[in-house]
């Protein structure tokens, strides 16, 4: 049976790639399962997406937001109608469990509904003028076409957090997919479309970074770009974005770490080692990948963290019984392979794991033992640079200053955690960890919508996705004066008064 072939949105119509050429989109745990076969595409169907979405921005942006966000509440319901399905395609796509797929729908169902909400709250502000008989205040308005490039570890929630704030701003939008998972996005558009989306507002260009990415943030049309992906591509088009004067917003890499101090409630730190760093196979950019634990348990922690390691069940998470899927490729494998490896020769020790699982059923999808690695010390690569994969180092710390200072000597910021009993240690924490989010007796997966994500250093720009920091990104300020007293009044001019 023929793969299911799927083609470019632009304009509100289906259409194929003007390259011919086409990819396929397999199931990570099931090789021989072909979720679909997409649009290869190159910069002249980038050029058709973004022009679309420049005609479609002039009517769209003046539709009044509540009426904007009618749209994204419609999206909402239906995403609840529709959730069992969409999990069940993106665990096939992207091998993750149905626990978190479903997870991931349901953080693109929150997001529809807090958007709807800000359709009647894109508040300015009104002030006082310096003049008599003056009106002053300041209006958010829409910013134009915005190019997202999403990844693949959450296929649907990521692309939510882009499209949705912006469509209640009054944006248009072209948005390229993760190649290895572009139904989870199609999916969520087809749901904007079937919720009463007009043509054009959102587009979508499947295909690879340098053939599609690349001209979509380079477009002279576009306005704004979003970009969620790897540090090292994030610079490029940072750099890429800023040449052309356009509204950039990075969020990058991490390597997050876990403080466990020695009045730390064990169990708890355990259960939230165990979950950060294995939830997602690794594979969050906010995945738990340095655990920094007191001398006095170090030993207690590392040897039952790793006997708890030993019993996750892997395999094909359509499967209710696994705890753990596949990673994404063979690239991703190959990453984790090596990563243990230098951490070997660096002098750090595996305590369990370090090597792909080939036997039985897990010989035909991309699978990875969870893995400990004991004896790290700070400089150390393992501890230093982002697997991406179900890879954990344990790192002794002898204080509370020796922990903070041992997490923030990386050149990420993203995520950090701290389990304590000590409230006063907690708040320092909150104070000192140098990260954009910092849970306390909770594992460093599991923000919210409706608050602010990203990080500090290079993990990201500044910017933040999530939250009304998602509206600052996709709005610019104008501020309106409105003279009301029939004669010349001039403004920051010395009356001698």
């Amino acid at each position: 049976m023929a793969a299911k072939a799927y083609q470019n949105f632009i304009g509100g119509k289906w259409v194929p790639s003007r390259t011919g050429k086409t990819f396929l989109n397999i199931n990570p745990a099931r090789h021989d399962d072909v979720i679909g076969e997409f649009q290869a595409s190159g910069a002249a169907d980038v050029d058709a997406a973004v022009k679309a979405a420049a005609e479609a921005w002039k009517s769209w942006r003046l539709v009044p937001a509540p009426k904007r966000a009618e749209i994204l509440y419609r999206t909402g319901e239906l995403l609840l109608e529709r959730k069992e399905q969409y999990a069940r395609e993106m665990t096939r796509e992207m091998g993750k469990v149905l626990a978190e797929t479903r997870g991931d729908v349901q953080e693109a169902i929150d997001t529809a509904f807090y958007m709807a909400g800000e359709g009647r709250r894109l508040f300015g502000q009104t002030t006082p003028s310096e003049l008599q008989n003056k009106f002053a205040m300041s209006v958010r308005m829409p910013v134009g076409v915005c190019a997202m490039i999403a990844p693949w570890n959450f296929p649907m929630a990521i692309p939510s957090w882009k499209l949705f704030p912006a469509l209640v701003c009054g944006d248009t939008c072209v948005i390229k997919p993760a190649e290895d998972t572009p139904l989870s996005t199609f999916n969520l558009v087809q749901t904007l479309i079937d919720a009463g989306l007009p043509p054009g507002v959102v587009n979508i260009v499947t295909g690879f970074g340098p053939d599609a990415g690349a001209p979509l943030v380079e477009h002279p049309l576009v306005r704004a770009v979003s970009f969620t992906g790897s540090s090292e591509v994030g610079r490029i088009v940072g750099q890429t974005a800023a040449a052309h004067f356009k509204s950039c917003s990075l969020e990058m890499g991490g390597k997050n770490a876990m403080i466990v101090l020695e009045d730390a409630n064990l169990d708890l730190a355990l259960d939230g080692a165990l979950w950060g760093a294995f939830g997602t196979t690794g594979q969050r950019c906010t995945a738990t990948s340095r655990i920094i634990v007191h001398k006095d348990v170090l030993r207690d922690f590392t040897e039952e963290l790793v006997d708890r390691a030993e019993e996750l069940i892997v395999g094909d998470g359509l499967d209710q019984a696994v705890q753990m899927g596949p990673q994404i490729n063979r690239p991703q494998i190959e990453t984790s392979i090596r990563y243990c490896e230098i951490a070997k020769k660096e002098g750090a020790k595996v305590l369990t794991g370090g090597k792909p699982l080939t036997k039985g059923a897990l010989a035909k999808g991309h699978f990875f033992a969870p893995t400990v690695i004991g004896k790290v010390k700070p400089g150390m690569r393992i501890a230093q640079e982002e697997v991406f994969g179900p890879v954990v180092s344990i790192l002794e710390c002898a204080s509370f200053d020796d922990a903070i200072a041992i997490a923030n000597n990386i050149q990420y910021g993203l995520s950090t955690a701290i389990y304590t009993r000590d409230v006063n240690r907690a708040f320092r924490a909150m104070r000192d960890l140098e990260a954009g989010i910092t849970y306390v007796n909770a594992p460093t997966i599991g923000a919210e919508v409706h608050l602010p994500f990203g990080g500090v250093k290079q993990t990201g720009n500044g910017h933040r996705e999530g939250g009304t920091g998602a509206l600052d990104f996709y709005t610019t300020w104008k501020s309106v004066y409105v003279d009301y007293s029939d004669k010349l009044q001039r403004a920051q001019i010395d009356t001698g008064e």
